[in-house]
């Protein structure tokens, strides 16, 4: 009887130790900018980010899984021209009006150490999902000015746009697309 209740103790500290070690996360959306660069006819490189982006983050460093959901509203889109910025939100590009977020979604990564340095998954788009490959470099988790514990990073993976089905002036506007998201997110308590 007594070992049966050491054993039955052991196993709930164990459950209850593996349920701790999984981190969650909320994006810091003050300090989270997806953009994006993709060429114009050749001739140069083109810029944007995206203002407003939410999501949630899980990382059990130990188990060395994770998962990622990420919320970016196309809306707020900026490229320093607000000409080109109206464009690019159009049906041409983004599709605003009837797609007003793109969502990133993640749940296999890889681990080096208890540094994530990759993670798969798919990405929304315009109504399409299609899988993606997201690099990862971690730069750094710690206190934040005393207040918050905080993970940053830097996430970057090339897309072909016409995947997702934004098929406008290609080829003399890039099909190929760099996007990288400088990243803090904060551990809820």
């Amino acid at each position: 009887m007594q070992t049966k209740l050491i054993a039955t103790l052991i196993a709930a500290g164990l459950s209850a130790a593996s349920f701790a070690a999984t981190e969650k996360f909320v994006l810091d959306s003050t300090h989270t900018y997806p953009s994006f660069e993709i060429s114009h006819l050749g001739f140069s490189i083109t810029r944007g980010m995206f203002k407003d982006t939410e999501g949630t983050l899980e990382l059990d460093r130990a188990a060395k899984t994770g998962k990622l959901e990420a919320t970016i509203k196309t809306t707020s889109l900026e490229t320093g021209f607000d000409k080109r910025d109206e464009h690019v939100k159009s049906k041409d590009f983004f599709n605003v009006a009837e797609f007003p977020t793109a969502v990133v979604k993640a749940d296999k990564f890889s681990f080096d150490g208890e540094k994530p340095v990759k993670a798969e998954g798919t990405l929304t788009l315009l109504g399409v999902t299609k899988p993606v490959t997201l690099n990862i470099t971690p730069l750094k988790c710690d206190m934040r000015m005393g207040k918050d514990f905080v993970c940053g990073a830097d996430v970057a993976t090339v897309i072909k746009r016409s995947e997702w089905g934004m098929k406008a002036y290609v080829p003399f506007i890039g099909d190929d697309v760099k996007i990288a998201v400088q990243v803090e997110a904060i551990k809820q308590k």
